[in-house]
C-alpha cells in the first residue's frame, strides 16, 4: 500500500478539491444528522406533554356558571383516570387571549367559556364514557383531549425526519459526484504516469489501489474536519439548547458521539467512488 501511494502526487488542485469538498459536505451532514435525530425526539416530547392532559370548555350563563363549574369538577373528581383538575383563572385566560386582543382585554365583561385543565393518570381514563356523561348531566361542556392537536405535530415530526435523511443522501451522493470528477481529473493528469507504469508490468490493480488510496485519506481527513467544525458550530452558535433560537435542535447524551462516524461514511464513499472511477478510465486507456 505504501509503494502503490507514491505513484499519485501529493499536492494539486485534486488534493484541495477533494479535501474542500469532503469537509464541507461532513458540515451539512453534521445539521442534518441533528436535525433527523431531533425531530424524532420533540414528535414524542410533543405528543407525551399532549397525550397526559386534556382541555374542558364550558358555557353556560353567567348565573349558572358556578354549579355548572362545581358539577364538572364533581364528574371529573369522581371519573377513573383523571389525575387532577384545575380551573383557568381569569388572568391565564386574559393571557392566552393577549396574543390577538392586547392585554387591556376585559375579560371578566366578556360571556367566555370557563376553562378546566385535565391531566391524566399514566393509565389515562375513559374519553368516550366521560364525553357522554359530561353530555348528561352537564351539555355546556366540551372535552378536547387534544388528540387532533398531537397527530398534526407528530405527523409533521416525522415528515422533517424523512426529509432530513432525504438530505443526508443527497449530501452523500454529492460528495460521491464530487470525488469522482476529481478522481478522473487526477487520473487525466498522470496518464503519462499510468503508461510509464504500465510499460513497467504494473498491474491496473495496483495502480487504482494508489488512487483509492490517496482520495480515501484526503476525504477521510477533510470530512474530519468538516465534522469539528460542525459540532463546535452546534457548541458556541446560537442555534441550539435551552437559549438558542432553534430550542429542541442539536445532539444530547450519547447522540453527541454520532458525528464521529460522519468522516468513516466519507471515507467510504472516496473509496467507492475513487476506486470505481479509477478502473473505468484505466479499462477506456486500456
Amino acid at each position: 500500500m505504501s509503494d502503490a501511494g507514491r505513484v499519485v502526487p501529493a499536492s494539486g488542485y485534486t488534493a484541495i478539491l477533494t479535501g474542500v469538498t469532503a469537509g464541507a459536505m461532513a458540515f451539512l451532514a453534521v445539521f442534518a444528522l441533528a436535525l433527523s435525530l431531533s425531530a424524532g425526539q420533540l414528535a414524542e416530547r410533543w405528543s407525551a406533554t399532549l397525550a397526559h392532559s386534556a382541555t374542558l370548555r364550558l358555557s353556560a350563563p353567567p348565573a349558572e356558571m358556578p354549579a355548572q363549574t362545581a358539577a364538572v369538577l364533581e364528574i371529573l373528581r369522581t371519573t377513573p383516570g383523571v389525575l387532577s383538575t384545575r380551573v383557568l383563572e381569569v388572568d391565564e385566560q386574559r393571557a392566552l387571549l393577549a396574543p390577538w386582543f392586547g392585554p387591556d382585554l376585559p375579560v371578566e365583561d366578556l360571556a367566555l367559556p370557563r376553562l378546566i385543565e385535565v391531566i391524566e393518570a399514566p393509565e389515562g381514563f375513559d374519553v368516550q364514557g366521560l364525553r357522554l356523561r359530561l353530555a348528561t348531566e352537564a351539555p355546556g361542556a366540551i372535552l378536547d383531549d387534544h388528540t387532533r392537536w398531537r397527530r398534526p405535530l407528530v405527523a409533521a415530526a416525522a415528515s422533517l425526519r424523512a426529509l432530513a435523511w432525504v438530505s443526508v443522501l443527497l449530501i452523500a451522493g454529492a460528495m460521491a459526484a464530487m470525488i469522482t470528477l476529481a478522481a478522473g481529473f487526477s487520473l487525466a493528469a498522470n496518464a503519462q504516469v499510468i503508461r510509464v507504469l504500465r510499460l513497467v508490468g504494473a498491474r491496473d490493480a495496483f495502480i487504482a489501489r494508489a488512487f483509492v488510496r490517496r482520495f480515501t485519506m484526503r476525504a477521510l481527513v477533510g470530512a474530519a474536519g468538516g465534522t469539528v467544525l460542525g459540532v463546535i458550530a452546534f457548541v458556541v452558535l446560537p442555534v441550539s439548547g435551552e437559549g438558542g433560537f432553534l430550542t429542541g435542535l442539536g445532539f444530547s447524551g450519547l447522540g453527541w458521539f454520532l458525528p464521529a462516524i460522519i468522516p468513516f461514511l466519507a471515507a467510504g464513499i472516496a473509496w467507492g467512488a475513487t476506486r470505481a472511477a479509477a478502473f473505468r478510465v484505466l479499462r477506456r486507456e486500456s
